[in-house]
C-alpha cells in the first residue's frame, strides 16, 4: 500500500508538471479586473484570456486595438486595459479595416463568434480577407447564435437541435459552412488556422496559433485568422464537461484542426 501511494504521488507530480509547463498562473497585465458576463462552462473565457497573454508576451498591449462584435463577446471591451471599439452586428472587419488604415503601426484585431461572422458578417470576413487587409480576427466556433438564445448558425451541424431547428438542423436550413476552409481558397490571407479549446494541450496549441496570427500581422504578411472550436453548454442543453466531449466527438469530426494556410515566411 506504501508503495502505491508513492507511486500515486509521483504520478500526481508529474501531472502537476505538466499542466504548468507554457502555463501562465498570473493574471495578464492586458486583462481587467472586471468579471466577464461569459456563462457558465463557457469556453469563450479561456479564449479571451489566451488574447490578454499574447499581447502581453508580444508587448503591444499600448499598440494594440480591438474591435468587439455583437454576441457573447459584446462586453469584451470590460475585459481588456487596451483601446477596444464596438462594431455593428457584422461589422468588425470592416471597422477594423478602416482603423489598421488610419493607424497602420497598430495591431488590430476582431472578436467575432460564428453567428456574427459567418451570418450577417460573411460579405465583410469574405472581402477583407480577400483584400488581404494586415489584420487578425480571432473567430469563436460553438456552432450556434449563443447571446440570443440558440438559434442555427452557418456552423450549425447537420442533426444539431436549436431553437430553430427543434427537429434537427437540415439542409433545407443551409449545410455547414467551413469558414477557414472557404477563406483558404482566397490569394489575400496571410495564415488561417483552425484551433480547440477542448483540452489543456490544445488551449496551449490555441495560443502559439494566436500569437503566429499577431506576428503575421507585426510583420505585414496580410490577413491572419484563428478559428477556435468553442462549447456553448447553456444552448446546447449539456453539461460543461459533456460540452467538451461534444466538440471532440461532433464538432472537430465535421472542422479538422489543421492550418488552412501559411504565407507567413513568403
Amino acid at each position: 500500500n506504501v508503495h502505491k501511494i508513492k507511486k500515486n504521488a509521483l504520478k500526481l507530480r508529474q501531472i502537476k508538471l505538466k499542466w504548468s509547463d507554457g502555463v501562465n498562473f498570473k493574471k495578464p497585465k492586458s486583462l481587467s479586473n472586471v468579471a466577464n458576463t461569459y456563462c457558465p462552462g463557457c469556453t469563450h473565457g479561456i479564449i479571451t484570456r489566451l488574447i490578454a497573454e499574447v499581447v502581453d508576451e508580444l508587448d503591444i498591449e499600448g499598440d494594440t486595438i480591438c474591435v468587439a462584435s455583437i454576441g457573447c463577446s459584446v462586453f469584451i471591451y470590460d475585459c481588456y486595459n487596451f483601446d477596444t471599439i464596438q462594431g455593428a452586428h457584422g461589422r468588425a472587419p470592416a471597422v477594423a479595416t478602416g482603423v489598421k488604415r488610419c493607424l497602420p503601426e497598430n495591431i488590430v484585431f476582431t472578436y467575432q463568434g460564428d453567428g456574427d461572422l459567418a451570418a450577417i458578417g460573411i460579405a465583410e470576413i469574405v472581402h477583407s480577407a480577400n483584400r488581404g487587409e494586415n489584420i487578425t480576427v480571432i473567430f469563436v466556433n460553438n456552432g450556434t447564435f449563443g447571446m440570443t438564445g440558440g438559434q442555427a448558425a452557418p456552423t450549425s451541424l447537420l442533426g444539431q437541435v436549436t431553437q430553430t431547428t427543434p427537429q434537427g438542423k437540415s439542409g433545407n436550413f443551409g449545410h455547414p459552412i467551413d469558414i477557414c476552409k472557404m477563406l483558404a481558397t482566397l490569394e489575400g490571407p496571410g495564415y488561417i488556422e483552425r484551433t480547440s479549446v477542448d483540452s489543456v494541450s490544445n488551449i496551449l496549441k490555441t495560443k502559439k496559433s494566436i500569437k503566429k496570427a499577431f506576428e503575421c500581422q507585426i510583420n505585414k504578411k496580410g490577413f491572419s485568422i484563428i478559428e477556435v472550436i468553442s462549447t456553448c453548454p447553456t444552448n446546447w442543453k449539456l453539461t460543461p464537461v459533456d460540452s467538451l466531449r461534444y466538440i471532440r466527438e461532433k464538432t472537430m469530426i465535421k472542422y479538422p484542426l489543421k492550418i488552412f494556410c501559411d504565407r507567413t515566411e513568403q
